[in-house]
């Protein structure tokens, strides 16, 4: 059985010399045990983050040259460990080879990224008529990251890259139920040259682990992708030190369908983005809005959509979906789905876990689609995080926007149509973060990511993202 060490000042710390605690990881497929874990508390954080504190110095002080080859060099290493490392990640979340595979190479693009992008961390010169202002941005120091169990690799990558372009130091926590790729991503990391302690994996219970990494004075930066919840508690715990904090929370995002838009191509796009992953991805579509005098064509088009779906263990080669996370996540998609139906949502497909002897054991559940959804359903207003897409008429693009804005999340929200008016009208019009117009994903590189309202604060990815790890100083030069 695969074990997985945590991490700390360049050092694995075995399971006999860690807390004496053990976690046994599960595949969600047919729950076979697939790695033993060690399991930190309080006092392995503190351990860590004193490693980051150390190592601070001697990384802050690298020329950004110097540190976009060690980045560079990590992404290399990366790409070389990409099939063994996707292999964890399907083993312990689920998803097909095919996808992991695709996210642990995508974390590999953002580290180059972001090694080139550390170079860009240009300061500006000020004239004044007696002094000159030089003004720069540094480091902010240790920095704490605790990421999810649906994309654990990616979305540490979006913190773990621009962190250490910035010069910063870092402890990550990953998700407690799927911390295998997402360790063996910081060790590669660190075969790389990083300095010992630059880099550091603690496993654990949020409420031990993550609540040491939020309140120690040593860590001055706070990312965290997560529920909406924990976000609220980090705000308030980091609050004591006014921390530097990025939160990436809930959504609850909208598309719509307009009546001149590509049917085909919106159902398509609707499908994909409600039903990969299970669901279970942040900017998912959530709920449908469409316009009536296309919903039957759009609907009929969306049901196609979801039937080619091919469900199964995410080591064959040739499934879309593979099992839900949990029976935890699993149950609440049933809860939504029942009660949508109760409060009068007609099902069109699925609202069940797939027949036969390869489902029974695994946390399985079809693509679900629904109609005559409205917002007094869970599924309208609650964040699912399951393969469920329920749909809801409207008649007016005002309307539209408006059952799009009736939401306290504001991640990502999607429009699809042939004019250009309406498409600014509606991006112009959204509250989210991010506006998807005949796109089903929201996510660039080079662009900033995050959301309005309840689904966060600060921005990651693009030159945003690096800001994010650095303070701004300001230098007065007195000229007589």
């Amino acid at each position: 059985m695969f074990q997985s060490q945590m991490l700390i000042d360049g050092q694995d710390l075995p399971l006999e010399e860690g807390s004496g605690r053990r976690a046994v990881i599960y595949n969600p497929a047919n729950q076979e045990a697939v790695a033993e874990v060690a399991v930190g508390r309080r006092q392995a954080a503190r351990l860590a983050l004193k490693a980051a504190e150390r190592a601070f110095p001697l990384w802050s002080a690298e020329s950004s040259q110097k540190r976009g080859e060690i980045l560079h060099e990590a992404a290399a290493r990366v790409r070389d460990s990409s099939e063994r490392i996707a292999r964890l990640l399907t083993l312990e979340q689920g998803k097909p080879l095919k996808f992991a595979r695709t996210e642990v190479l995508s974390s590999a693009d953002v580290l180059d990224y972001y090694a080139e992008e550390g170079k860009r961390n240009y300061g500006e010169w000020i004239t004044g008529p007696r002094s000159r202002s030089i003004v720069l941005r540094q480091p902010i120091g240790v920095a704490a990251l605790i990421t999810p169990w649906n994309y654990p690799v990616d979305l540490l990558a979006w913190k773990v890259a621009p962190c250490l372009a910035a010069g910063c130091t870092f402890v990550a926590k990953p998700p407690s139920l799927a911390p295998l790729a997402a360790t063996e991503f910081v060790r590669t990391v660190c075969s790389a040259g990083l300095p010992a302690g630059a880099a550091n994996v603690v496993h654990g219970p949020g409420g031990e682990v993550g609540a040491e990494l939020v309140e120690s004075p040593i860590s001055r930066k706070i990312a965290f992708t997560g529920e909406t919840a924990t976000g609220r508690w980090i705000m308030a715990a980091a609050a004591a030190h006014i921390k530097r904090i990025s939160l990436e929370l809930g959504g609850q995002s909208p598309f719509i369908v307009c009546a001149d838009a590509d049917i085909k191509a919106a159902a398509a796009s609707a499908a994909q983005r409600a039903f990969s992953n299970m669901g279970q991805i942040c900017i998912s579509v959530n709920r449908i809005y469409v316009a009536d005098e296309v919903a039957e064509a759009f609907t009929d088009e969306l049901v196609r959509q979801a039937e080619r779906f091919k469900i199964g263990n995410g080591l064959d080669p040739d499934v879309d979906l593979g099992p839900m996370f949990s029976r935890a996540q699993r149950d609440k998609t049933r809860e939504h789905v029942a009660d949508a139906m109760e409060k009068g949502a007609e099902l069109l497909f699925g609202g069940r876990d797939p027949e036969g002897e390869a489902y029974e054991k695994g946390y399985f559940f079809l693509p679900t689609v629904l109609c005559r959804a409205d917002h007094k359903m869970k599924v309208m207003r609650e964040e699912t995080f399951g393969p469920v897409a329920p749909l809801m008429k409207f008649k007016s693009l005002e309307e539209a926007i408006s059952l799009a804005n009736d939401s306290p999340y504001g991640l990502a929200a999607y429009i699809f149509t042939s004019d250009l008016k309406t498409a600014l009208k509606a991006a112009e019009g959204l509250e989210a973060g991010g506006i998807g117009v005949n796109v089903n994903n929201v996510v660039d590189l080079q662009a900033p990511f995050g959301g309005w309202k309840e689904s966060g604060v600060g921005r990651e990815l693009g030159r945003w993202g690096l800001e994010a790890y650095m303070e701004t100083k300001h230098i007065r030069m007195g000229m007589g």
